[in-house]
């Protein structure tokens, strides 16, 4: 049987169940998808770092990053990776991009051979400029990699409300097997054997994201905000096609479906954080923006590469504080004209 036949009869019939699922990450998102494991009927662990947290998941709440939404019981909650581990099926890696490599060595004396590490976070990684999948492809070689990416938003995959994201992995029988694994009545997973278009375009939407929320918070109007997401979805594309990705992957949940969702809604982290940026409001204390050291890396990535990136550049001399917001946008209208389809 193929992975598209797998990936068919899994969304017919929804959930399947079985499996330990060790989720590393007591954050919001770690914690809605742990909700969501269990929902499709997994055993589920969880690893936090925070034992304030790990405690009051196991009361039934997470008030620090899910406030006023109910953990029913099923879900255990540990601050040693040793226990979360043990005897697991399945691992979602749901910890900060930047923080991945640390996280993966501290994990690598307790992670069981051969069991698929999905990847659940987004970005690139700032210092090397690595894909999520090359690190754990470094330090966790003997376990298949995956990744879960899509318009979603912790807050409602906690509440069961409907969602669709996408599973990838360069095997389309291990990708279709988990989508089928992970699907539940209110979440929809598609598969995908084009890893490294699932994973740039989860890590680029992020910048434009940034980019949305600064051009809403400077005030310079809606029809500017669509221009960017659109010509940046542009950008996303080539740099996109320059690691290989494939364009119909970009079009879908895990490129243009994030990058619309990202780009037009306060939940979204790195529009909140753009939007404090272009109302010139302080920004320490803001939520982690995974956008922020994404665009820099991107930014020389697209240097390096000669890859036309100018809303990238932007946003990335705008976070160094080396342009203004009104200076990046004059410089982008002032650009030489050309047809629409330029490469």
């Amino acid at each position: 049987m193929n992975g598209r036949e797998m990936n068919r009869q899994a969304m017919e019939k929804p959930g399947k169940s079985g499996w330990r699922v060790s989720v590393l990450g007591g954050g919001a998102w770690g914690t809605a998808l742990a909700l969501a494991m269990l929902r499709a009927g997994h055993s589920v662990r969880l690893f936090g770092r925070d034992p304030e947290t790990v405690a009051a998941i196991g009361r039934g709440e997470n008030p620090r990053y899910l406030p006023g939404i109910a953990i029913g019981p099923g879900i255990e909650a540990t601050s040693d990776i040793k226990t979360a581990l043990a005897g697991a099926d399945c691992v979602l890696a749901v910890t900060p991009a930047q923080s991945l490599r640390a996280t993966l060595a501290a994990v690598k004396g307790y992670m069981p051979a051969d069991i698929p590490l999905v990847l659940c976070a987004k970005g690139i990684e700032r210092d090397t400029g690595a894909l999520l999948s090359a690190i754990v492809g470094e330090i966790l070689p003997q376990n298949p990699v995956a990744a879960l990416s899509g318009p979603s938003f912790a807050t409602d995959v906690a509440r069961g409300l409907p969602t669709a994201v996408v599973v990838a992995a360069r095997d389309e029988a291990l990708a279709a097997d988990l989508a089928a694994r992970f699907s539940a009545e209110n979440l929809r997973c598609y598969s995908s054997d084009d890893l490294i278009g699932v994973e740039i375009g989860g890590a680029l939407k992020n910048v434009f994201a940034i980019a949305a929320g600064a051009v809403t918070g400077a005030g310079l109007g809606a029809s500017a905000q669509a221009a960017m997401v659109t010509r940046g979805f542009v950008e996303l594309r080539r740099i996109g096609a320059a690691f290989g990705a494939r364009p119909e992957t970009l079009m879908g949940l895990s490129g243009l479906g994030d990058l619309l969702l990202t780009c037009s809604s306060t939940q979204s982290r790195n529009f909140a954080y753009g939007l404090a940026l272009g109302q010139g409001k302080p920004l320490a204390g803001l939520a982690l923006a995974e956008g922020v050291p994404t665009a820099a890396i991107a930014a020389r990535i697209a240097t390096e590469r000669n890859i036309d990136a100018p809303i990238i550049a932007a946003v990335a001399a705008i976070l160094d504080g080396t342009i203004t917001i009104r200076q990046a946008v004059t410089a982008l209208m002032t650009r030489p004209l050309k047809t629409e389809t330029d490469d």
